[in-house]
């Protein structure tokens, strides 16, 4: 990369959300030993302990809080109290908490899809909100918000993901834009397919739907998101560039990263939609077209 980077961390404090598991875990472990002062953000107290364990393993130490960035309630007051702890509020954030939830979008309910629109995008810009006063005040900061390769690749029975991710990467350009002259610097990152909890989590809902439409492309998405799953590395990639977002002198303002993402998001730009639509039905296995009408004996007669 060409960015060249600031003179270490100094120390200074960083939020990471959803931070006990995938990419929100490997980043809070790696900036943590790059030196930053780490908040990693848990739905539960048995997960904060269970990364501030991982972390001791390594040698290494940071601080967690319990938050659901799906409650406004819970974000004003976690932050809050981040505040305190870091005199001021902390000088970046890393939004990364997010949920899958796979299914058609005529599958997926209001309630399901209302809990994923908050989780990925109206709990980031939240923290983001709450967050802002204190660099300002500060004279500058860093926010990362992670998005998907999904979010410029819609998948089927993924549509309300790619939705949530799309929005969010539109935000974050605005956001950008809006805070420059305040000295904030905002990225997005993109990641591919890498092996955490998110793909199996989607098999999960895949699972417990009971589809409206065509069994079949349920099934054969199941057997992808499993075998991707397999094959695909682990985070560590992922938080590697969300470090180097949050120290570049001059950040990017979008991180594209693994190379299925690297590949597929030009790609879908460049193919026209009837055929990304054949790609679509074809992987997943969804049918192009209606069934034949069975015969009947009256029209036999006619």
């Amino acid at each position: 990369m060409t960015d060249t980077s600031v003179d270490g961390c100094g120390g200074r404090s960083v939020v990471v959300t959803g931070a006990t598991g995938g990419i929100g875990a490997a980043t809070a472990v790696r900036l943590a030993g790059l030196g930053w002062d780490v908040i990693g953000t848990a739905r539960s107290q048995a997960k904060a302990d269970v990364l501030v364990a991982a972390a001791a393993g390594e040698g290494l130490t940071l601080r967690t809080v319990v938050l659901d960035v799906a409650d406004p309630v819970s974000c004003q007051e976690v932050m809050a109290r981040i505040e305190e702890m870091t005199s001021g509020g902390v000088w970046a954030v890393v939004n990364n908490a997010g949920v899958p939830q796979a299914g058609s979008v005529e599958d997926v309910s209001d309630e399901q899809a209302r809990h994923l629109l908050e989780v990925n995008l109206l709990g980031a810009m939240r923290i983001c909100r709450l967050a802002l006063p204190g660099m300002r005040r500060r004279g500058g900061g860093r926010i990362v918000n992670v998005s998907s390769g999904l979010g410029r690749v819609p998948w089927p029975l993924g549509g309300w993901y790619s939705a949530s991710k799309h929005a969010l990467s539109a935000i974050t350009h605005c956001l950008r834009v809006e805070t420059a002259h305040a000295g904030v610097r905002v990225s997005l990152v993109e990641p591919g397919a890498f092996a955490t909890a998110m793909l199996d989590r989607a098999v999960t809902d895949l699972n417990n739907t009971d589809p409206a439409g065509d069994r079949a492309g349920y099934d054969r998405s199941r057997t992808l998101f499993t075998a991707v799953n397999q094959r695909v590395p682990g985070p560590e990639p992922v938080a590697k560039v969300i470090a180097t977002a949050l120290s570049a002198r001059r950040p990017k303002a979008r991180y594209t990263v693994g190379l299925d993402a690297r590949f597929l998001i030009p790609l879908h730009t460049m193919t026209p939609l009837w055929l990304s639509d054949r790609i679509k039905h074809a992987v997943t296995g969804l049918p192009r077209t209606a069934p034949a009408a069975p015969t009947t004996a009256v029209e036999v007669a006619a």
